[in-house]
């Protein structure tokens, strides 16, 4: 097992129920903690017991795995050659199911999104008005051509009521009012997570909450806002797309910040989609430390901020512009250089930047993601 210092545990509140109930919902967060790794978890999990005695003598950790492993959490599997073959010295090993990282990212959601009020599928509103699929509580006087089911009939009858002030009571067009719609607006949005090595330095554990974010938005998106779309990228020295499946796994690496790369495959990503709407939503704590030159050889610089690096990046951010994309930087970081650095690249693509700590950074990028469904980005 790794050394304690890596994280900072607190048991949970937990609510009534049974013993394996209790054990799952800290085992969830050990696995994301852990990136996904079983046999450190169980570790973990033994030594929480110990000290807060969360077994009994009827029920133990050994009965804890077996239930995982009965209820499909957890499965054995041989890890195979590219060619589907399993190498001659292999040995099963303890992996997640789909059951399980499904249910991660609806704990995710539960954590960061919990509070949030239920609402259908693609309630996504546009600023533009008329004849649309949702009601948005204004009122217009009739007219022609608008449907029949849009009529309010409450104040259609009080305006009729008004104007006739007698038992001689009719209607006519005049009286009517129409509830007016809006059209449901659909978004591509890119998630950015920096998984360079200082998500992990300075005695601050950052790549966790960014894990749990991604994991939330890919759950609150698929589930509630399914005519959306949802990818998301990481980037390091390089860049790569990773799937939502991925997501509990995710590590960071001895790696430089290649911002540049990351937002190039987020607007290659973005260009193909077909929606008016799109967004990039960028985690990261760290300068922009590293390019690829056309060489193919790395240029990095971690001492300050480069200019031919900080210059490329305000390049991709008015691109970005160009091409109708917004990008909005959650910033874990407040170095005033850095922040200064944000600023300037904000400012180029005229998006927005947050300068969040990591306890309200899920709430942030949800209300960022919600107020845009609430008007067009420019385009």
């Amino acid at each position: 097992m790794k050394p304690r210092t890596r994280f900072r545990i607190s048991l949970y509140d937990l609510k009534k129920g049974s013993i394996f109930d209790q054990l799952y919902e800290i085992f969830k967060e050990l696995i994301t903690y852990t990136s996904g790794d079983v046999d450190e978890a169980i570790a973990w999990l033994r030594e929480l017991d110990k000290e807060y005695q969360l077994t009994t003598a009827d029920y133990t950790i050994e009965d804890f795995i077996k239930d995982l492993f009965d209820k499909g959490y957890l499965k054995q599997e041989i890890d195979t050659n590219p060619d589907g073959t399993a190498p001659g010295d292999s040995k099963a090993k303890t992996k997640l199911t789909a059951k399980l990282e499904r249910d991660l990212r609806k704990s995710a959601l539960e954590q960061i999104f919990g509070n949030l009020k239920r609402s259908g599928a693609g309630n996504h509103k546009t600023k533009f008005t008329g004849e649309g699929d949702e009601k948005n509580g204004e009122l217009r006087s009739y007219q022609f051509g608008d449907r029949i089911d849009q009529i309010s009939m409450t104040e259609s009858l009080k305006n009729a009521f008004k104007r006739t002030q007698s038992d001689d009571f009719n209607f006519n067009e005049s009286d009517l009012v129409v509830e007016d719609s809006s059209f449901k607006a659909q978004m591509s949005t890119v998630l950015m997570i920096d998984i360079s090595h200082s998500m992990i330095l300075y005695g601050e554990d950052r790549i966790t909450p960014a894990k749990k974010v991604a994991m939330a938005l890919a759950e609150l998106i698929t589930t509630r806002y399914p005519k959306d779309t949802l990818d998301v990228i990481v980037f390091g020295n390089d860049s790569w797309p990773i799937s939502i499946a991925d997501l509990p796994y995710l590590k960071v690496g001895p790696y430089h910040t290649n911002t540049v790369a990351g937002l190039e495959l987020a607007m290659s990503i973005l260009r193909r989609k077909k929606y008016a709407n799109r967004q990039i939503f960028m985690i990261t704590d760290g300068k922009p430390s590293c390019i690829r030159l056309k060489s193919g050889e790395y240029y990095k610089n971690s001492v300050g901020l480069d200019e031919s690096i900080t210059g490329l990046c305000y390049q991709k951010a008015e691109e970005a512009k160009k091409a109708g994309i917004s990008i909005t930087t959650f910033m874990i970081a407040q170095d005033p250089y850095l922040t200064q650095f944000i600023k300037n690249f904000t400012e180029a693509n005229q998006g927005k930047a947050y300068y969040s700590g990591l306890s309200d950074l899920g709430e942030l990028i949800f209300d960022d993601y919600k107020n845009n469904r609430k008007r067009k980005l420019r385009g």
